[in-house]
C-alpha cells in the first residue's frame, strides 16, 4: 500500500512538473524564440567558422548569455517585450554577421578595438563588398524574422494581454536569471587554467569564440577594450616588473659574423611590397613569369626564402611597426591608431644617430593609418604622400598607380641624395592592395591554360586557350603583382639612371599575404585544363589545400640587394617580422636592446611568433588555437616539451611586447633611468 502511494505521489509530481513547464513554455513564446534563436546563431556562427561541431561548452555559454540578456525583457509589459528582444535581436544578428565577415577575410574575429580604425573602411569599401561579403554572411537574419513572425502571430491571437494577467516579471526575471547562473557555473566547471588565461589576454580569438562561444568572446572583448583604455592609469607596476625581469634574464650578447657592418654607411631604401606572397615569385602562366623582376632581384641578392609577417587586424600598418621596432603588434586596436604617441627604438631614429636623413613616401592618402602621426613617431623625418606631394596622374585602386608613384619618388630622391650625405627612405606600394579588381583595366597580363591537340576534323596540330585563372579573384591578383613588378623593375631601373644605386641597398618585403580564401587556391593547384573544371578530391593529383597548407604558404617576400650584386645567398631559416631589425642592424651598425628578433645569421634555431599565439620554427608550424602542429620534415620529430616551450615563450612575448605599447615602458624606463643618473 505504501509502494502504491509513493508511486502515485512521484507520478503526481511529475505530472504536476509536466503541467508547470506546459504553462511556462505557453506564457514565454517570445522569450523562447530570443532564447533558442540566438542560441542557434552561435552555434552557426562557430560550425561555419571555426568549425567545433560537438563542443558542448560554447554551447552552455552561449545559453547562459543568451539566459541572462533575456531576463531582464521580463521587467517590461509583455505587449512591449518586443521592442527589447527585437533590439537584442539586432545586436546579436550584426554580431553574428559581422564576425562571419571578418573571418572569411582574416581567419579570426572582430573586436570593438577596431571601432577606432572603422573609418578606414571607407577607403576600402570595394575590398570589403568584393573580398569579404558572402552570402552565408547573412544567413543569421533569420532570427529577427523569426521574431517579428512570432510577435505578429501572438498579436493576432491576444496572447500578450492574456499573459499581462498572470505574469510576475520580477519573479521570472529572477528565476531566469538564477538558471542563467547555474549554467555559468557548469560551463565554468569545465575550464582550465589555460582556457581563463587565454579569456582575461583575449589575443587568440579564434581559440576563443571555439572554447567560450561567439556570445561570451564579444562581451569579453568590449570589457578588454575599455581595459585597453585604462591600462595606461591602472596595473602598470605589475607590468612593468614583469618587463623588467624579462629583459634582465634575456641574452642580449651578439657575436659578429660575416655580415657585420657589410653596409655600415650605405644608403637604404626599402620597398613595402604591398600584399605580395613569395609563392608569385615562381609562379607562371604560359611560360610568362608572374613577378620577373622580383625573381632576379632574389637570384642577385640575400633571398630569405622563409619570411613570414605577423600582422594583426592593423595589416600594413602592422607590418610597418615590426618591421621597424622589432616588436609585436598591440593586442588590442591598432599601435599606429592608438599608441602612436608612444615611444619606440626604431630604425630610422637608430640610423639618424649615424647622420641620416630618414623619410617615407606613399600613395595614399597621409591620413590612412593615421601615418602622418605615426611615421613622425618613429622618427621619419619627412613624410611624401598623396596630393601634398605627387601629381595624380593615374590612379588604381585606391590611390596613385605604382608605375607613376616611382616615377614621380626618382627626383624627390635626387633632391634628397643632394642635400643629405646618408638618406633612409621608405616607399610604400598601393597599386597591389585588395580587392585587385581595378587591374584588369591597366594589365594585359593573361592568366589563361594554353596548350595543343590535335584537332579530330582537320588532323593539324592547334592552340587551345582555358580560362584557368581568368576572372577569378586570385586571377586578379596574379595580374595585379604582374604589374606591381614591372612598376618595380621600372624603378629599378631609373634609380639607376639617376646615379642613385651606387651607394644603395634596395631591401624589399611583403608586407603582407593576398588575403585571399583557400578556395580560390583549390582552383589554382587542381585545375583541369581539359574540362574547364577542377579536379575531384579522390582523384591522385588533387593537391588540398588545409589549414596547415594556407598558413605556411602566406609566406612574404625578403629581399636585400645591391646593385653589384655583392653578397648572393638564398637564407632558408623561418624568419619573421621583428628579425628585420636585428639583421639589418649586424649590417649596418645599430641595434635595440628591446628587440623580440634576432639577427638572422647568429641564431641556430628562429622562430616567428603569431600576434595569435601561434609560432613557427624550422621543425613546425604550431597552432595554440586547434592545439595541434604540422612538422615541417615527416621524418623530423618535437618532444612535447618542445611544444611547451615555444607555446610559453610566444605568450611571454606577446604579454611583454603589449605591455611595453600600452604601458609607454620604453619611455618610462629612460625617464628613470635619467633621474636616477641626475641623482
Amino acid at each position: 500500500m505504501k509502494r502504491i502511494v509513493e508511486k502515485k505521489s512521484i507520478q503526481n509530481k511529475l505530472k504536476n512538473m509536466k503541467n508547470i513547464l506546459r504553462d511556462y513554455f505557453k506564457t514565454n513564446i517570445l522569450f523562447m524564440t530570443f532564447f533558442f534563436s540566438s542560441v542557434i546563431n552561435g552555434c552557426l556562427l562557430r560550425f561555419l567558422t571555426v568549425k567545433n561541431y560537438f563542443d558542448g561548452g560554447p554551447i552552455l555559454a552561449d545559453a547562459a548569455v543568451a539566459l541572462i540578456i533575456g531576463a531582464f525583457g521580463y521587467f517590461i509589459k509583455p505587449k512591449n517585450q518586443i521592442k527589447y528582444f527585437f533590439t537584442w535581436g539586432i545586436i546579436f544578428t550584426l554580431l553574428c554577421v559581422i564576425n562571419s565577415m571578418y573571418y572569411t577575410n582574416y581567419l579570426s574575429f572582430a573586436s570593438f578595438s577596431l571601432l577606432e580604425t572603422s573609418l578606414q573602411v571607407i577607403d576600402v569599401g570595394d575590398a570589403v563588398v568584393e573580398n569579404v561579403m558572402e552570402l552565408k554572411d547573412f544567413c543569421y537574419i533569420w532570427q529577427l524574422f523569426a521574431l517579428l513572425f512570432v510577435h505578429h502571430m501572438l498579436k493576432k491571437r491576444n496572447y500578450y494581454a492574456r499573459v499581462s494577467k498572470i505574469e510576475v516579471g520580477k519573479v521570472r526575471a529572477l528565476n531566469t536569471i538564477v538558471v542563467g547562473l547555474i549554467l555559468v557555473g557548469l560551463f565554468i566547471s569545465t575550464l582550465s587554467s589555460t582556457d581563463i588565461s587565454r579569456l582575461s589576454k583575449q589575443w587568440n580569438r579564434e581559440y576563443i569564440v571555439m572554447r567560450f562561444g561567439a556570445y561570451t568572446y564579444q562581451l569579453n572583448d568590449l570589457i578588454a577594450t575599455a581595459k585597453s583604455q585604462l591600462n595606461p592609469l591602472f596595473g602598470y607596476d605589475a607590468n612593468a616588473k614583469a618587463f623588467r625581469e624579462y629583459y634582465d634574464t634575456k641574452d642580449t650578447t651578439h657575436e659578429d659574423n660575416e655580415y657585420t657592418n657589410i653596409f655600415k654607411g650605405k644608403n637604404v631604401l626599402v620597398i613595402h611590397a604591398e600584399s605580395i606572397q613569395q609563392f608569385t615569385l615562381d609562379a607562371s602562366f604560359n611560360g610568362v613569369p608572374v613577378a620577373p623582376n622580383l625573381k632576379k632581384m632574389a637570384s642577385e641578392g640575400l633571398y630569405f626564402s622563409n619570411f613570414y609577417s605577423q600582422e594583426s587586424v592593423g595589416t600594413s600598418s602592422d607590418s610597418e611597426f615590426t618591421f621597424n621596432t622589432s616588436l609585436m603588434p598591440a593586442s588590442s586596436g591598432t599601435v599606429f591608431v592608438s599608441y602612436w604617441d608612444r615611444e619606440y627604438i626604431s630604425i630610422p631614429k637608430l640610423l639618424k644617430e649615424q647622420g641620416y636623413y630618414t623619410f617615407s613616401m606613399h600613395a595614399n592618402n597621409g591620413t590612412f593609418w593615421n601615418r602622418t602621426n605615426a611615421h613622425k613617431s618613429l622618427g621619419y623625418d619627412d613624410f611624401y604622400y598623396y596630393t601634398k606631394d605627387f601629381e595624380i596622374d593615374e590612379t588604381i585602386g585606391l590611390g596613385l598607380s605604382d608605375k607613376s608613384f616611382f616615377r614621380q619618388a626618382v627626383p624627390i630622391i635626387s633632391n634628397i641624395k643632394e642635400a643629405n650625405e646618408h638618406f633612409y627612405g621608405v616607399l610604400i606600394m598601393l597599386t597591389n592592395h585588395t580587392p585587385f579588381s581595378d587591374i584588369v583595366n591597366f594589365s594585359d597580363y593573361e592568366v589563361s591554360y594554353k596548350y595543343t591537340k590535335i584537332n579530330e576534323e582537320t588532323g593539324e596540330e592547334e592552340t587551345v586557350v582555358a580560362p584557368y585563372m581568368e576572372g577569378t579573384k586570385l586571377g586578379n591578383y596574379f595580374k595585379s603583382v604582374h604589374y606591381a613588378d614591372e612598376a618595380l623593375g621600372q624603378f629599378i631601373q631609373d634609380l639607376d639612371a639617376a646615379g642613385l644605386l651606387d651607394n644603395t641597398v634596395i631591401v624589399i618585403y611583403g608586407d603582407h599575404d593576398a588575403k585571399l580564401k583557400k578556395s580560390e587556391f583549390v582552383r589554382y593547384y587542381n585545375y583541369n585544363h581539359e574540362t574547364d573544371s577542377i579536379l575531384n578530391e579522390d582523384d591522385p593529383n588533387y593537391q588540398a589545400v588545409d589549414y596547415f597548407s594556407y598558413e605556411l604558404n602566406r609566406k612574404v617576400p625578403f629581399i636585400i640587394w645591391t646593385k653589384n650584386h655583392e653578397y648572393q645567398a638564398e637564407i632558408t631559416k623561418v624568419m619573421g617580422m621583428y628579425d628585420v631589425l636585428p639583421t639589418l642592424g649586424n649590417m649596418f651598425g645599430f641595434s635595440s636592446p628591446y628587440a623580440f628578433g634576432h639577427d638572422i645569421f647568429s641564431v641556430d634555431e628562429n622562430v616567428v611568433i603569431f600576434p595569435d599565439g601561434n609560432w613557427l620554427t624550422n621543425k613546425m608550424y604550431y597552432s595554440q588555437s586547434k592545439e595541434a602542429g604540422k612538422l615541417l620534415d615527416s621524418e623530423e620529430t618535437v618532444s612535447v616539451d618542445y611544444i611547451n616551450y615555444y607555446n610559453e615563450l610566444s605568450e611571454k612575448a606577446i604579454s611583454i611586447s603589449n605591455s611595453i605599447i600600452v604601458y609607454d615602458l620604453i619611455r618610462k624606463t629612460n625617464e628613470s633611468r635619467a633621474i636616477a643618473t641626475q641623482g
